[in-house]
């Protein structure tokens, strides 16, 4: 039978082997070896007829596929016959399957870098000038600071409270506590952060700390601390 080839670049004979494969829609893990080796002797002669150079690594891989064949072509030992002889083809198999293995993972690759070639990054910069104003806490302390301080504040307080006092504080919003701070410092311009919460029950603390940091960040009242471990002031912005 004539057949007629379209030479083209493999990267090596497994290449070729899985490019007959796959033209020939076989089952790689039950290769039609006669055929295939017909179709790669014939792709040997196609190339020496064209007087192309071929590799050696293309010709022992000829020499093994006409081993191959000539094994199945072999009779099986009667007197063996119980023993499951090993499968000539099987070697071949495992050197086709690790090959599509490495081949995919390098098309994966491949496309990978081309997705890749569309992205662009930019080095890292200082933004803080993008920032406003108002949006920074008017204070010299960080937050963090603050919340350590009046954490170690809370716990003295209530490690020296009397056991049998009993506290109830109607619901505190944040604007009411925000309308006494600013009538606090209105009357008294500079005051201690801790003065700002008498009454030590959640809600209380909780509507007094948020009410602080609103009018910190809208620079309604900053909050400075003149020396480590000094007592943490509450004060109006720009008092002297």
């Amino acid at each position: 039978m004539e057949m007629d080839f379209k030479l083209e670049n493999f990267e090596g004979p497994l290449d070729l082997l899985l490019h007959f494969i796959k033209e020939s829609k076989m089952d790689i893990m039950n290769i039609e070896i006669e055929s295939i080796t017909n179709q790669y002797m014939e792709y040997i002669h196609q190339n020496e007829k064209m007087n192309l150079d071929i590799s050696s690594e293309y010709l022992v891989m000829a020499s093994e596929l006409l081993e191959i064949k000539s094994r199945l072509l072999i009779p099986s030992n009667q007197e063996n016959e119980e023993e499951e002889e090993e499968d000539p083809r099987s070697e071949l198999v495992n050197r086709l399957l690790e090959y599509q293995t490495y081949k995919d993972i390098t098309q994966l690759l491949q496309e990978k870098e081309l997705l890749r070639q569309d992205i662009y990054t930019k080095l890292p910069e200082n933004i803080n000038h993008y920032k406003e104003e108002n949006e920074e806490l008017a204070s010299d302390l960080s937050l963090e600071d603050l919340i350590d301080a009046f954490r170690k504040y809370y716990q003295r307080k209530m490690d020296n409270r009397p056991l049998d006092t009993k506290v109830t504080v109607n619901e505190i919003s944040v604007s009411s506590r925000r309308h006494d701070i600013k009538r606090i410092l209105k009357e008294k311009k500079r005051v201690s952060f801790f003065e700002l919460f008498p009454v030590l029950s959640k809600e209380y603390v909780v509507s007094t700390f948020l009410a602080i940091l609103e009018m910190a960040r809208k620079r309604e009242l900053q909050i400075v601390q003149d020396k480590l471990f000094d007592d943490i002031v509450v004060e109006v912005v720009g008092n002297e």
